[in-house]
């Protein structure tokens, strides 16, 4: 990338970065909560890294990935005295555990116990502590993982599994995450973030121990939304970086 095409890249950043800020700040204020609560997690699934470049000289410092293994490349090609924070957002392979204790800050994406067995050993002998999500499947679509939570009568059958994974000493439950059904309207899906805050409210009850204050909710699709109803981490990529490559 050009010089002059690197500085227009990350102006561009840089303004639409201006009103995500404005949108998350008018939507925390409309539900009473400060701007502070909701980190901005920047998703380069699949963005070169010459623009993930040009948004850390834009002022980006969180970002989430899909792919392990496409991750690492950049997360080594990005030898920075800047703080970076790496999320994975995306669904796990249990060959990928590995790559994900040593690359990555956070884990989005623990759905079932065999993914959360295999991060706590690769955790261990990577020397961390990894803080993760559950991530809990609120439609009852097949094309979405996480555990079954759309009935809110089953939510006591999570309690045991979500304890066993709180026990594994090399792990570290923060919170919860979803992905709501694809509409048109935004608006439609606030009822599955409502769905999720009665959730966390639920287990916080019944694992007390456990913190559940995040909650990993709303893309660049309806991050406003999300807000509004509690969400601690928006992860939004085409609000910042445009419409993502092809594949």
């Amino acid at each position: 990338m050009a010089e002059t095409s690197f500085n227009q890249k990350v102006a561009s950043i840089k303004d639409n970065l201006r009103r995500v800020e404005t949108r998350i700040a008018h939507a925390a204020e409309r539900a009473g909560r400060a701007r502070q609560d909701v980190q901005l997690v920047a998703v380069t699934k699949l963005v070169p890294l010459e623009v993930i470049q040009a948004g850390i000289e834009a002022g980006l410092r969180s970002f989430g990935e899909n792919y392990p293994e496409q991750a690492a490349e950049k997360i080594a090609a990005l030898q920075t005295d800047i703080d970076l924070t790496w999320h994975m957002i995306g669904h796990i392979q249990s060959r990928k555990t590995n790559t994900v204790c040593e690359y990555f800050d956070w884990v989005h994406s623990v759905d079932r116990i065999k993914i959360a067995k295999y991060l706590d050993r690769y955790a261990l002998e990577n020397e961390r502590v990894m803080p993760i999500l559950i991530e809990v499947n609120l439609s009852g679509e097949d094309s979405k993982f996480g555990w079954k939570a759309w009935d809110e009568n089953n939510w006591l059958d999570l309690v045991p599994q979500f304890e066993k994974i709180a026990q594994m000493p090399n792990l570290e439950i923060r919170g919860l995450m979803c992905m709501p059904p694809l509409f048109d309207d935004p608006e439609l899906t606030r009822p599955y973030y409502q769905r999720l805050g009665r959730l966390q409210g639920f287990l916080k009850e019944e694992l007390p121990e456990i913190s559940w204050r995040e909650l990993s909710i709303g893309t660049s699709f309806d991050y406003e939304v999300a807000v509004e109803e509690g969400a601690t981490m928006v992860r939004l990529g085409t609000s910042l970086f445009g419409p993502r490559p092809a594949r």
